[in-house]
């Protein structure tokens, strides 16, 4: 699929840089390509420093920040269209970081972006649910002293207010060392 989406890429590219070589001439095609990268390197500065301003005022809480978050994914493909060499690339760059484009474009980017969230959301975080899915057991490593003289008696729940404390040592694992699993006579 990526080979076949890189050759199509190909072929669109240099069939647009052909057809307006041939209409316009070399020199202005050319210029046509340093005009495309001056813009773009314009409109991705200015829209930068809004979206930053957006972000800003989503923390404050004065403006959306779904709002804020799917202008500023719409900004970065922007820009990584304007990065992937070509013509035809590089104004679909443009288009998407022109400010009125991606307020057409930012329900739909909140819609792909709103599922991918809640995926997110229903594992926990994105770390934590992968982290869930391949672990298989929890290992404690510890030390069981049998004899502990407690002047006075704990009670089994805290009383509210009071916090509740266990006392113990905590002990970073070695990296290197050789754990054996639960179960198995080695």
């Amino acid at each position: 699929m990526i080979p076949a989406l890189f050759v199509l890429y190909l072929v669109v590219e240099v069939a647009a840089v052909v057809w307006i070589g041939g209409a316009i001439g070399v020199g202005w095609t050319i210029l046509l390509f340093l005009a495309t990268w001056a813009v773009g390197l314009w409109l991705v500065r200015s829209q930068f420093r809004r979206v930053f301003d957006q972000f800003r005022r989503a923390g404050q809480g004065t403006e959306s920040v779904g709002g804020a978050v799917a202008d500023g994914a719409l900004v970065a493909a922007g820009t990584g269209l304007l990065i992937v060499p070509g013509l035809v690339t590089s104004f679909l760059g443009l288009l998407v970081l022109t400010p009125l484009t991606r307020r057409v474009l930012r329900p739909l980017a909140v819609l792909l972006g709103g599922r991918r969230l809640a995926v997110v959301a229903a594992t926990g975080t994105a770390g934590a649910g992968v982290y869930a899915r391949t672990r298989r057991t929890t290992v404690v490593d510890g030390v069981v002293v049998d004899d502990v003289l407690v002047e006075e008696p704990v009670p089994a729940t805290p009383r509210p207010g009071e916090p509740l404390a266990i006392e113990g040592e905590v002990i970073v694992p070695d990296p290197g060392a050789q754990y054996r699993r639960p179960g198995r006579a080695d």
